[in-house]
C-alpha cells in the first residue's frame, strides 16, 4: 500500500519504466533494422525466388514462434531482437562467424537461416508490415 511518503517513489518508478520501455523499443528497432539490412533484404529476395529456402525459413519461423510462446503472447520487436541477439551470441560462442561479403543462400547455414526467419517474422508485425 502506498503512503504519502512513498508516492514520489511510485511516480518516479512509473516514469522510469516508461522511459526504459521506450528505450528498449528504440534499441530493438535499430537492431532489427540492422539485421534486415545485413541478412533480411538479400535473404528474403532469395527465399522468394527459391521455394526450398522459403520452406526452410518457414520451419525456422515456426520454431521461433514456439520458442517465444507466440501462441500465448504476441511477438514484439523487443522479443524478436532479443531472440536474434541470443542466436548470434550463442553462435559466436561456438565459433560461428558471419560470412564476409555476399551471403550464399544455397549453403545450409543454420544461424543465417534462423536470423532470416527472424526477419520474416518481423515483416508480420503491424508496425513493420
Amino acid at each position: 500500500m502506498a503512503t504519502l511518503g512513498s508516492l514520489p517513489l511510485l511516480l518516479m518508478n512509473g516514469l522510469f519504466s516508461g522511459a526504459a520501455a521506450r528505450a528498449a523499443l528504440r534499441s530493438a528497432n535499430a537492431s532489427l533494422t540492422e539485421l534486415h539490412d545485413t541478412v533480411g533484404a538479400c535473404g528474403l529476395v532469395a527465399a522468394d525466388a527459391h521455394p526450398g529456402l522459403m520452406a526452410d525459413v518457414d520451419q525456422h519461423a515456426a520454431g521461433i514462434r514456439d520458442s517465444l510462446s507466440a501462441d500465448v503472447r504476441p511477438l514484439t520487436p523487443v522479443l524478436l531482437a532479443a531472440y536474434a541477439e541470443g542466436v548470434r551470441d550463442a553462435a559466436f560462442t561456438h565459433g560461428w562467424r558471419p560470412p564476409m561479403g555476399a551471403i550464399d543462400w544455397s549453403e545450409d547455414n543454420w544461424v543465417l537461416r534462423r536470423l532470416l526467419a527472424v526477419c520474416a517474422l518481423v515483416r508480420t508485425l503491424p508496425q513493420f508490415g
